[in-house]
């Protein structure tokens, strides 16, 4: 039984948006519908660009900082490949354990680094997204759309209004560009 409720919650909700269009099939030429793609007006906006150099611009002080730590420990392995068979014992050991707690921090550094920067960067997503469904709302009251959609199985080019949100995300959001 279980494996049948995602179907008949699809089938359920298949069945609602066939009410509701049947029972505005009388107004259906005053209903003004719209098809978007998310994914794409979020690739495009110039608002990803901005926030992803700003990401880059925020960890690039880390990013070095993991370079020179990468750079440092590869001397000292290039010093112990040239140099062990005439240092001392001591001074092999103390230069072994430099490079395995140098390789161990770097790695620490490195996860924290792409641990930060996914945080980051999926709360700067949630904001743009966020701000490109306010666009796609203020564009749709603007242009008097009764319902618009994003995620459709198909839609035809006459009522795709992707092209026309993101000309206005790009204008800076009026919400009055295009159709």
């Amino acid at each position: 039984m279980t494996r049948m409720q995602p179907i008949l919650r699809a089938g359920g909700q298949l069945a609602l948006l066939i009410a509701l269009f049947a029972a505005s099939a009388a107004h259906a030429q005053d209903i003004k519908i719209g098809v978007v793609n998310m994914s794409s007006l979020i690739e495009q906006a110039p608002q990803a660009q901005a926030v992803m150099s700003a990401l880059r611009d925020e960890f690039a002080p880390r990013q070095r900082n993991l370079v020179q730590m990468q750079t440092d420990l590869q001397k000292k392995q290039e010093t112990y490949q040239r140099d062990a068979s005439v240092m001392g014992e001591a001074e092999r050991a103390n230069l072994e354990r430099e490079i395995r707690d140098g390789q161990r921090d770097l790695q620490r550094a490195d996860n924290e680094l792409q641990e930060d920067f996914n945080i980051r960067r999926n709360e700067e997503i949630t904001n743009l997204n966020r701000s490109v469904v306010q666009q796609v709302q203020t564009y749709a009251r603007a242009k008097g759309y009764d319902l618009v959609i994003y995620e459709a199985v198909y839609a035809s080019e006459a009522i795709d209004i992707t092209a026309d949100v993101l000309s206005a995300l790009q204008a800076g959001g009026n919400g009055n560009s295009g159709k």
